[in-house]
């Protein structure tokens, strides 16, 4: 299990301090800085007294062999931004951990709070999906974004359907709502210009200074899930309520929604395509809705495994109130009939 011992050996490694122009003598220290469900992050302060963020990758959602290259090679493409942190260091060699690692910028800032930061969320996101693709990147591209995300959705829910350990009804009810997601994406459908989106947007990987209109500057961290993708699928996955309940108790209204897009649309000003966001957005809110149902199923029985690397309380009580029948009959109620 990795801790901060292990965190400071591997940062005080003569090759690593000299990568940073750290001094021989100069004792690097760690701190805590946040557990995910497949990452843990410390910080560490250099000798200039700058602050650093190490990541420590523990598994790939994505099935990947190099999660870790894959991420740092997205936040290179996405300093372009001003939006995300600068990374300045990648080891993905396995050789002295068993993880693998990204040095990166630390950024100040507050989780978002929906009732206040909707705006900023829209000039963010309006900054990052407006960045240029390169020719050449290792993003994975779904050749259509909504049949993978339901091909993603049935992977994940086979882990807890084909689970002993899993509730009955509850299957039932993951059981139907893929049945009508698949009825909704039956047809022709146009796929939009692909763009870098995140796929991963809980309010807390926002970090929110105040209005930028008075020189604060917001960003968003956490890139472990980019793709290529429509941008109404990352829009989606930002105002549904498996993501706004997610680290807080709100659930937005069709109101707040619809003000979001607005902004979304002045802060892009023309610089990529926005004339079917309204058109598009609710089938992704639909599918993100699935997305999260079961990404909680798989989780939740990945939680029951003695071995596990990570045991955040917080996230398992939110993925267990995400099965729970009346939040699942909300969800099949308001978006799936």
């Amino acid at each position: 299990m990795l801790d901060k011992n292990i965190v400071d050996s591997y940062i005080n490694r003569k090759e690593f301090k000299k990568f940073f122009n750290v001094s021989d003598d100069y004792r690097l220290k760690s701190e805590l800085l946040g557990r995910g469900e497949y990452n843990i992050n410390y910080i560490f302060t250099l000798e200039d007294g700058i602050k650093r963020v190490i990541r420590f990758n523990t598994k790939s959602q994505m099935d990947l062999e190099n999660q870790i290259g894959y991420e740092y090679n997205a936040l290179k493409i996405l300093e372009k931004s001003g939006r995300t942190p600068h990374v300045y260091y990648l080891d993905d060699s396995k050789r002295e951990l068993d993880y693998g690692v990204l040095v990166m910028e630390y950024l100040p800032g507050k989780p978002l709070v929906y009732e206040n930061d909707l705006k900023k969320a829209a000039y963010i996101l309006a900054d990052i999906h407006s960045v240029e693709v390169p020719s050449e990147n290792t993003f994975v591209i779904p050749e259509n974004p909504l049949y993978a995300m339901l091909d993603e959705c049935k992977n994940m829910a086979s882990v807890y359907i084909n689970s002993e350990l899993g509730n009955e009804k509850t299957k039932e009810t993951i059981k139907r709502l893929i049945s009508n997601a698949e009825k909704s994406l039956e047809g022709e459908y146009e796929c939009g210009e692909y763009r870098i989106i995140n796929t991963e947007l809980n309010s807390g990987n926002f970090l929110i200074n105040g209005d930028e209109k008075e020189g604060f500057k917001n960003y968003l961290i956490d890139w472990e899930k980019p793709i290529l993708g429509e941008i109404e699928q990352d829009l989606g996955h930002f105002l549904a309520p498996t993501t706004t309940f997610w680290k807080t108790d709100t659930i937005l209204t069709r109101e707040d929604i619809d003000g979001f897009v607005e902004e979304y649309k002045k802060a892009v000003d023309g610089r990529i395509d926005t004339s079917k966001v309204e058109e598009k957005l609710d089938i992704y809110l639909k599918m993100t809705c699935l997305r999260g149902t079961t990404w909680c199923s798989m989780a939740w029985v990945e939680y029951q495994a003695p071995d596990r690397a990570i045991k955040n309380e917080f996230t398992y009580n939110k993925i267990k109130a995400y099965l729970e029948d009346e939040f699942l009959e909300n969800i099949e109620k308001t978006y799936f009939r």
